[in-house]
């Protein structure tokens, strides 16, 4: 009796396990819509919380990452990136004699992430659950626990390259001063005069770079007043721009502003206005791009990966330099030097001005696009159009990313130079990342 039941009972899982496999449906390739509404809701989350760009970078690059890394085995001519970028141990892989849906793996790995390294829980949690329910459907709930838990396992590694990378420790140290008695040196401006971000970004640990000084820029122009100087030129060169700004400039400036907290005093009255980061308007731009050519799941999470790679040692690289230098800001030379009653198009962001943030990141996360869609790639970007009514289209990254670059000397709020210097630095740091970060 014994031995028919046990032949029974392997009967019956050998008949449960065929049973398994056979339900498990055939991936939709219309699913990878998913990836794009994960994306749009990591956005929506890091407006709402306020991150500032630096540390926005950081979520995004880990949330993707540990997305593309439990995706990555539907497609195996997919390399990890894990493998090739700074820090990271292992990943688990999956076990061969088991089904999964990595799709479920990939919401789970992100979400997982986002939930730890953001602050509204109740969001991302309804967020995933959404998501997760549509795409569950008809499958096997073993296959759906064991897809999870996965996914899991693949962001428990990812989390703990992030809790390594130096962030919380630069969370406790010292207050930026500031060098009241240089003239040369970086004040707080107007209207809130606030605190420096993230003035101790420099040690963040990168994910692509050797060090955060690796593409360093040269030397900002020496601080004079003598109207021959470098300096004045481009001093004078932002006060002139911003008396004689044209609509177009206007718009561009606008466009492209993506200052995550921007404040509007009326009396005593002020209020503040969440907005997009310079992170989020690429992400969107890459998930505009990615939609626009249909690329798949695994393709799809990878862009959004690399982007946001880019993204995250810019931060770094830029702000390396921009805690080095330690330079002013126009509106705080033209106040001191040509007019007092000067204001730029745009609020200035409270931390030092070269390089210029946005000249950085565009160039980096534009030259990681070209290389994956190519070099003459037109698009329209309709991101701003929510917030500020206006869409524009362009003919490839690099168009675009020129754009955004200059977009800052007509709001006001950088030279020249930090805008060439800064372009210099994220090309530089894109080819970088390009030739070291394989794909497939």
């Amino acid at each position: 009796m014994k031995k028919v039941l046990i032949g029974l009972f392997i009967i019956s899982v050998i008949t449960q396990g065929c049973k398994e496999k056979e339900q498990l449906p055939k991936a939709d390739p219309a699913s990878v819509k998913y990836v794009h509404e994960m994306s749009k809701s990591l956005n929506d989350i890091i407006i709402y919380d306020i991150f500032s760009a630096p540390v926005a970078s950081r979520i995004y690059a880990y949330s993707t990452i540990a997305a593309y890394e439990s995706s990555r085995f539907m497609d195996t001519s997919y390399r990890s990136l894990t493998t090739q970028l700074n820090g990271f141990d292992a990943l688990p892989i999956p076990d061969k004699n088991k089904l999964y849906d990595f799709r479920i793996a990939s919401i789970s790995a992100f979400y997982t992430v986002v939930q730890k390294l953001t602050f509204t829980s109740d969001s991302t949690i309804k967020d995933q659950k959404i998501i997760m329910d549509s795409l569950k459907v008809g499958i096997p709930k073993t296959i759906v626990d064991r897809s999870i838990q996965f996914g899991k396992s693949i962001a428990t590694v990812i989390l703990d390259r992030a809790s390594k990378d130096n962030y919380k420790m630069i969370q406790g140290m010292e207050r930026y001063t500031v060098k009241v008695d240089d003239p040369s040196k970086w004040k707080t401006t107007a209207p809130d005069y606030l605190d420096a971000v993230q003035p101790f970004w420099t040690k963040m640990k990168p994910l692509v770079m050797d060090s955060s000084a690796q593409f360093a820029p040269p030397r900002p122009p020496a601080y004079s007043l003598d109207k021959s100087s470098a300096f004045y030129k481009d001093l004078n060169e932002v006060y002139l721009v911003r008396k004689n700004l044209t609509p177009l400039q206007k718009e561009i400036a606008y466009f492209w502003d993506d200052n995550a907290s921007a404040s509007t005093h009326v009396g005593h009255l002020r209020y503040t206005t969440k907005k997009p980061s310079p992170g989020g308007h690429w992400i969107n731009i890459t998930s505009q791009a990615s939609q626009q050519i249909k690329q798949d799941w695994v393709a799809a999470a990878q862009t959004y990966a690399m982007t946001s790679i880019a993204m995250f040692d810019g931060f770094i690289s830029c702000w390396d330099e921009k805690y080095r230098s330690e330079y002013l800001r126009p509106i705080t030379a033209i106040n001191e030097s040509i007019d007092q009653q000067w204001e730029p198009l745009l609020q200035t962001p409270p931390f030092p001005e070269y390089t210029s943030g946005h000249s950085v990141i565009s160039s980096s996360i534009a030259s990681v696009l070209t290389k994956i869609f190519g070099e003459q790639f037109a698009f329209t970007d309709s991101y701003e159009k929510p917030y500020i009514q206006i869409v524009r289209s362009f003919d490839s990254f690099y168009d675009a990313a020129e754009e955004a670059c200059i977009s800052r000397l007509y709001g006001g709020i950088h030279f020249r130079t930090a805008i060439e210097e800064g372009k210099k630095q994220g090309r530089n740091l894109g080819t970088f990342i390009n030739g070291r970060v394989q794909l497939k």
